[in-house]
């Protein structure tokens, strides 16, 4: 072990609870606390850790938990924010352990606009590109500079691009060939200087028009997004859960004409490539699955795209609601629904 790499808090049999935003019952069988490049290349040159399988942990906000984690879990927590100015643009850079809703409003008290729209999603800052968040008309993407990711193979440092990221429908090459395999440390974003309010969302466009403001600044377009979440979605400090559980499915243009013959209520919005996209929440509710539950896990009476715990819910249980949620929704309009959450 080279001599200038002072080692990480290292803790055993951890009680997983606090660390994931649905709070089901999971321990690590050790768990490493990485706060610097310095402490991941730690546990890359470890004799022992350094080939042992891993598992990457950021805000627990997008995880449901059915078992105990044997590998070594490495809990990224790398701290930092910072503004740089590049001519007609700012570029925020933030450590990847930073708390995502947090940061964005720090980014809006220094005076930049661009992140406002993804206001209070739940996570950090190094969870995000991995499944290209997006709310209320704007994704990761669209913000998205660069990152510094390590190796955890050969301890390299590499820095991504936009492109190098193969960004999706809450997608990106950290769920596929690059999961489990590197560590994001920081994530930096562009918006350009000539700030322009993204209001296409039509709750935002209603909460513009009660506000009669012609002209909002980012932080009253927060605020409104805020308003529109806290109304549509539970608090994970007060009710666990993971946020919108199922993706909204995209089908054929053929496809949603078949189900809005026989659902012509069905709520949809087409896309550029002539496919369409289908509310997955709608389905949900169409099925009759607003306010049941399965054990103590359950599906939001607000939001049918959101399982909560009710209490006492294990991941076993979140898990049978899921499956037969999924099956009732392709029972009833042939259309699979895919889960957010990363099961475990």
């Amino acid at each position: 072990m080279p001599p200038d790499l002072a080692p990480p808090d290292v803790e055993c049999d951890v009680d997983l609870r606090p660390y994931n935003s649905f709070g089901l019952p999971a321990r690590a069988r050790r768990l490493v606390r990485i706060r610097s490049d310095a402490d991941l290349r730690w546990v890359v040159n470890h004799p022992d850790w350094g080939r042992a399988t891993k598992f990457i942990l950021g805000g627990g906000s997008n995880l449901v938990l059915t078992q105990d984690l044997k590998p070594l879990v490495l809990k990224v927590e790398v701290p930092g924010r910072r503004v740089l100015d590049d001519g007609d643009d700012w570029v925020l850079e933030a450590g990847a352990g930073e708390r995502w809703h947090e940061w964005v409003m720090w980014s809006i008290a220094q005076g930049v606009g661009g992140l406002e729209n993804l206001a209070l999603i739940p996570g950090t800052v190094g969870a995000a590109p991995v499944q290209n968040i997006g709310a209320y008309g704007v994704e990761l993407k669209d913000r998205f500079d660069s990152l510094d990711t390590l190796d955890l193979m050969s301890g390299r440092l590499v820095r991504l691009d936009r492109a190098a990221c193969h960004f999706a429908y809450r997608d990106s090459v950290f769920k596929q060939h690059l999961a489990g395999r590197s560590v994001i440390l920081r994530v930096r974003f562009r918006c350009p200087k000539r700030w322009v309010p993204q209001l296409d969302y039509l709750d935002l466009q209603r909460a513009q028009e009660a506000a009669g403001v012609a002209q909002p600044t980012p932080l009253q377009v927060a605020e409104w997004v805020m308003a529109i979440r806290r109304a549509k979605l539970p608090d994970p400090a007060v009710i666990g859960n993971a946020g919108s559980f199922f993706k909204n499915p995209i089908v054929s243009a053929e496809k949603c004409r078949e189900v809005i013959a026989r659902d012509p209520h069905l709520v949809h919005y087409p896309l550029e490539d002539g496919r369409c996209k289908l509310a997955a929440g709608w389905l949900i509710d169409a099925c009759g699955w607003k306010g049941k539950t399965v054990g103590g896990a359950g599906v939001y009476e607000k939001q049918a795209l959101v399982l909560v715990n009710r209490g006492e819910a294990r991941g076993g249980e979140v898990l049978t609601l899921a499956q037969a949620i999924q099956a009732s929704v392709y029972a009833r309009f042939g259309v699979t629904l895919e889960p957010e959450p990363v099961v475990v």
